[in-house]
């Protein structure tokens, strides 16, 4: 089964990797978004940074949240600068695909190891739940 997107998610994954191995661990979180967010553009991505997400139930914005980065309007990165990827960093990023018609997500941690984890939220599923 061939992925979906899967020469854009090795790019950036690639990306996430040469960044890390050029600052490694200790900055926050701002400061990789920056370098990876620069390291993307120079790949020829298109990348928007801090990207607004509203929430909306029923018909009415309820709140609002703000993606690291949006490549080539397809994938959210949600970037971290924690010790370990935990389970509330997948739901902060499965729910950023909820509340968009992104349906891929790449969680990117600079921890004390690079870690990543890519996540899926398709939008037929998202049409159920809105029924």
């Amino acid at each position: 089964m061939e992925l979906q997107n899967k020469d854009l998610t090795e790019k950036i994954i690639r990306a996430f990797y040469k960044v890390y191995n050029e600052l490694g661990f200790g900055f926050l979180e701002k400061v990789y978004e920056n370098a990876l967010f620069m390291e993307l553009r120079a790949m020829g991505l298109f990348c928007i940074k801090q990207r607004p997400i509203q929430v909306y139930y029923n018909t009415q914005i309820v709140g609002e949240y703000y993606a690291d980065i949006m490549v080539n309007d397809s994938i959210i990165l949600e970037l971290k600068a924690a010790e370990n990827l935990a389970e509330e960093h997948e739901l902060q990023l499965i729910n950023y695909l909820k509340a968009t018609e992104i349906e891929i997500g790449l969680l990117l941690n600079f921890g004390k190891s690079p870690q990543f984890k890519r996540k899926i939220f398709t939008n037929d599923r998202k049409k159920l739940q809105s029924v």
